[in-house]
């Protein structure tokens, strides 16, 4: 039975939060501890199920995945390589390692060193330097050189939300299959189009991703084809590889490669102005006076994205300025219910809930952790229900209610993307008129309950105005920081 050795990592490191990412931030699963864990939503565990259904063995090493934050501890990252690179030297001196199949998200960043993807990558192609090495990657990788370098081939998430992650998974599984069964010999060609955009204008369920993605999946259908992937890149990450890129992965055609990766990337410079929000948005005071008008038409609830402080774009969960906002209106006491609020990040303001259902607690909250673009509130208010260890990350909840707000308080910096969150809080987010939560483009549960759904331009790590971002490492020229530059794919060709 021929051996497969598979890790994962996934991370979307935000460079302008100032949060280090740790430990407690991840979940860990070491060797054995994966085939628990397996299911049928996440990339992983699409590699090891098709991979086991064709009568492989899996050899896990290493899976740990955190909610988008600031970048990681290079303890951690360390720690978390030297686990995954003694696992894999003790299973290769226990019989061969037949290949390599990982999940890996292609936009986790470490502190001092930088990309975690090509660094991982480079060590194991040392140990395994003639083994098929294939990965699924998060359709917002920020691909890079040494990842290019160190892996045989690509595939990315193509629908976002990212609804086809085990897809994704099983689709690089049978690319190592291909490799290692019908003599099949990848080879990739990559082209970076320069170019940042933020997820919730690359939606593709609309126009122009919807169009683009066809445009892969017609490329995949032709004969020699294994992958083709545009990867988004991360816009919230001040690199030197900030950018959209184009992969594709044949079987020993070096030149379709590149023609198909230099017609892609056309295509989608063609279609670079018409990338827009498809969310009704607005600038945060114009945001509110949507939604309480909304509210005065119905249907109820109505939610609002408080966008540029979205946890699940890597921002810091902490900023106040929205609440603020919400807190000082004199129309949200006038509500019949009150505005459910998701969230603070905020363990010390937790901590003082604690043991306190039902009393009064004066709480300082907010800003804990990024006090460059936001203040703390000091409220007045009551602690209406408490809720221990929710959801994978373990993290402690508080329903705090002041001035017409129940405010969810977190523990650990988690997404606001269920709605189960406020049910296990005792408030049913239908019968609100309004709720907010720190997101973009809202998630399939939360879009399930909302009536209508409006994007407030509020401050945070993760502005959707790009513009307004202290940019310093990337590349320039970079639409749309910059406009009217030319720009030929074929110049950004790099193939293997």
């Amino acid at each position: 039975m021929k051996r497969i050795l598979t890790a994962s990592l996934h991370h979307e490191s935000n460079t302008f939060n100032p949060i280090i990412t740790g430990r407690d931030d991840f979940s860990i699963l070491y060797g054995d501890e994966l085939f628990a864990s397996l299911n049928d939503s996440d990339s992983i565990s699409g590699v090891v199920k098709t991979l086991q259904d064709e009568g492989y063995q899996i050899v896990p090493t290493v899976c740990a995945r955190a909610v988008p934050n600031g970048v990681v501890s290079k303890e951690l990252y360390q720690e978390l390589k030297a686990d995954i690179l003694e696992r894999a030297k003790k299973a290769a001196s226990e019989g061969p390692i037949d290949a390599l199949c990982l999940s890996l998200h292609g936009s986790m960043r470490i502190e001092e060193i930088g990309e975690a993807e090509g660094d991982l990558l480079e060590a194991l192609r040392a140990l395994f330097p003639d083994q098929p090495l294939f990965s699924s990657l998060d359709m917002h990788t920020t691909y890079s050189k040494r990842m290019h370098r160190h892996a045989d081939g690509f595939v990315g998430y193509k629908c976002a939300p990212h609804t086809d992650c085990f897809e994704t998974g099983a689709h690089a599984a049978r690319m190592t299959i291909a490799a290692l069964e019908r003599g099949v010999n990848p080879v990739s060609a990559w082209v970076r189009i320069p170019f940042l955009v933020a997820g919730e204008k690359s939606e593709t369920t609309t126009e122009p991703m919807k169009t683009l993605i066809s445009a892969l999946r017609d490329c995949e259908k032709q004969k020699g084809i294994l992958a083709a992937s545009y990867l988004m890149g991360f816009p919230w990450a001040d690199t030197p590889e900030s950018g959209v890129s184009v992969l594709v992965v044949t079987d020993n055609d070096q030149n379709l490669a590149a023609t198909e990766a230099v017609r892609l990337a056309k295509l989608f410079w063609a279609r670079r102005a018409d990338f827009s929000f498809h969310t009704e948005t607005y600038p945060e005071k114009e945001a509110l006076d949507a939604v309480f008008n909304a509210v005065a038409t119905g249907p109820t609830p109505i939610y609002l994205s408080d966008s540029g402080d979205n946890p699940t774009a890597g921002s810091s969960g902490d900023c106040t300025g929205l609440l603020k906002l919400l807190l000082d209106d004199v129309r949200t006491d006038q509500l019949s219910h009150p505005v459910i609020y998701g969230g603070i990040y905020d363990p010390q303001a937790v901590q003082n809930c604690k043991g306190k259902i039902g009393m009064g607690v004066d709480l300082k909250l907010g800003a804990a952790f990024d006090s460059r673009t936001t203040s703390p509130l000091h409220l007045k208010g009551t602690v209406k229900s408490f809720f221990t260890g929710w959801g994978v990350y373990k993290s402690d909840l508080v329903l705090y209610s002041v001035s017409g707000v129940d405010i969810v308080i977190t523990s650990k910096h988690i997404g606001f993307v269920d709605p189960q969150m406020f049910r296990d809080l005792g408030v049913e987010p239908s019968t609100a008129e309004i709720v907010v939560c720190k997101l973009g483009y809202l998630t399939a549960p939360q879009r399930a309950v909302a009536k209508k759904s409006i994007m407030a331009l509020s401050k945070g790590s993760s502005n959707e105005d790009l513009r307004t971002l202290p940019f310093k490492q990337i590349q320039r020229p970079l639409y749309p920081l910059d406009l009217g530059f030319e720009y030929n794919p074929s110049e950004f060709l790099i193939v293997e």
